[in-house]
């Protein structure tokens, strides 16, 4: 039981989680415990909402996932777990839920509130309403990279909200792609996902090269904004850009040469090329925002670039 218990919650999924701790690593409080802290616990509990959601999703999608070829091995549509036993452990999640949240910051408090309506209405409705429903998953990660924000007292960049908005929106359209390729029998989609009668593989093609230009653009307009060079004392973090452009290629590429993209968490945990890509980007912002702090390193940089 706590084994299917465990998948219920989707830990795999907490991975999407981590764009809580963006404002830790760009406000230069990777290295300060009392902003770490805050932050880990900001993860926990944006950790336990999404599985909260994932509950309720599961137990409102249960006839529709018993015919998806394969969300029907989800505990739920599967029969491994009741939907009684589902909803108790939902009680718990939010009670714990709650009991986290009072040594958090009231802002933070509000964002995770607004996290769970905008979930809540998500499952109930929006989710069938085409454009919509990828806005909405959109709205859920700029929300974690607010809370992340909220959590430790420190302000987000325009830019980052932007980057954040566009790269969610590519995840969720590459998603919305996959699951349209994937359809054997047409005459099942209503039962497996209502709103993707509304796109089509051209459709979604088109908005997700927007999107993926968007998140591009973002993030290298970020990197040399007056604010983040004042900020960081440097214009050397657009040297971090080509390993965002990469991987947005290379996840392009798996979604259209191999037919994945259906669950980006699988792609980010599993793919090689992509999981080396993200610690090279991180390795270098680190050293790029956190140069005067690493042992040795001004010097070095001092003698590379004279």
């Amino acid at each position: 039981m706590i084994i299917h218990l465990l998948k219920l919650i989707r830990p795999k999924q907490w991975i999407k989680n981590f764009f809580v701790f963006a404002p830790l690593l760009f406000s230069r409080h990777i290295f300060h415990l009392e902003y770490v802290i805050p932050s880990i616990a900001a993860f926990i509990i944006f950790s336990l909402a999404s599985s909260a959601v994932y509950i309720i999703n599961d137990i409102m999608d249960v006839e529709s996932d018993r015919v998806h070829p394969k969300k029907k091995y989800r505990p739920i549509a599967s029969g491994e777990v009741s939907v009684k036993q589902a909803m108790v452990f939902l009680v718990i999640i939010v009670i714990g839920i709650a009991a986290g949240l009072i040594f958090q910051r009231p802002v933070f408090s509000f964002v995770i509130v607004l996290y769970l309506i905008t979930n809540l209405l998500y499952s109930l409705k929006v989710k069938s309403i085409v454009l919509l429903d990828v806005f909405f998953i959109s709205f859920g990660f700029m929300l974690r990279v607010l809370g992340g924000a909220a959590a430790i007292g420190v302000s987000v960049s325009s830019w980052m909200i932007l980057t954040t908005i566009f790269i969610s929106l590519f995840l969720a359209i590459s998603k919305r792609r996959s699951e349209l390729s994937q359809i054997v029998n047409k005459e099942n989609i209503d039962k497996q996902r209502k709103v993707l009668k509304e796109y089509s593989v051209e459709f979604a093609d088109q908005i997700n090269t927007i999107a993926a230009a968007g998140t591009i653009i973002s993030y290298a307009l970020y990197t040399v904004s007056e604010r983040t060079v004042y900020t960081f004392g440097t214009e050397k973090l657009i040297y971090t850009t080509p390993f965002v452009i990469y991987g947005i290629f290379r996840y392009m590429y798996l979604m259209h040469q191999k037919n994945l993209g259906e669950s980006p968490t699988s792609i980010v945990t599993k793919d090689i090329p992509i999981i080396l890509d993200v610690l090279a980007w991180f390795g270098f912002s680190i050293l790029i925002i956190y140069r005067q702090s690493i042992p040795y390193l001004p010097q070095l940089l001092q003698k590379l670039y004279p």
